[in-house]
């Protein structure tokens, strides 16, 4: 029986992303310390999108658990992450496999419970083996034609809305998720997305 895109995304229990064209539309912006001479630190400078955020809101309202695995190590990442309370972080990653493997067995599900969203090559050897991959808009050859889903929109501009809208879609749950967040008695709703940045 061969499975739709829709069949998979049902089965899934937790959410994956990588960050860098995915959650963010690519660029590196590094600003040096200092007067910028010599080898000296710098400051990384990330954008992501406000609606990916939400998103994830919904993705945790409707009881997915959802992760970043990136090859990057970065304090930006460690800062959304935590705004958006997410269940797994793992940054410096070059080996992606590894990081899975860890949270299916934290998660004591199978790969089969498990989307990966990716737009590069690094992200293939996850990509090929979860249950859901999904390429975003602006993906290398490669990603896309592995992936079961292939966002709309491009990284950094609404492609985690676009996979997390599917899933929840394709489970039924997509509407009266976003009720549900919009219900001004939900406590956890309230507590989404509560961004402070660096304060």
């Amino acid at each position: 029986m061969i499975l739709t895109a829709e069949d998979r995304a049902r089965r899934v229990k937790v959410l994956l992303f990588d960050v860098d064209g995915v959650l963010t539309n690519g660029d590196i912006t590094i600003i040096p310390e200092g007067d910028g001479h010599g080898a000296g630190h710098g400051v990384e400078v990330k954008s992501f999108g406000a609606h990916d955020g939400m998103g994830i809101a919904l993705a945790r309202l409707a009881g997915l658990k959802v992760g970043f695995v990136t090859k990057r190590q970065s304090q930006v990442v460690a800062i959304r992450a935590r705004d958006l309370k997410i269940d797994h972080l793992y940054q410096g990653q070059h080996n992606k496999r590894e990081a899975l493997e860890k949270v299916l067995l934290d998660e004591q599900c199978t790969r089969e419970e498990v989307a990966y969203v990716g737009d590069d090559i690094i992200d293939l050897p996850v990509l090929r083996v979860v249950g859901l991959a999904i390429a975003t808009a602006n993906a290398r050859p490669q990603v896309k034609a592995v992936a079961h889903y292939i966002t709309p929109l491009p990284g950094g501009q609404g492609a985690g809305r676009d996979a997390i809208d599917f899933i929840l879609a394709a489970k039924g749950v997509l509407e009266s998720t976003i009720e549900e967040y919009l219900d001004p008695q939900n406590a956890e709703a309230k507590k989404a997305d509560i961004g402070v940045g660096n304060m």
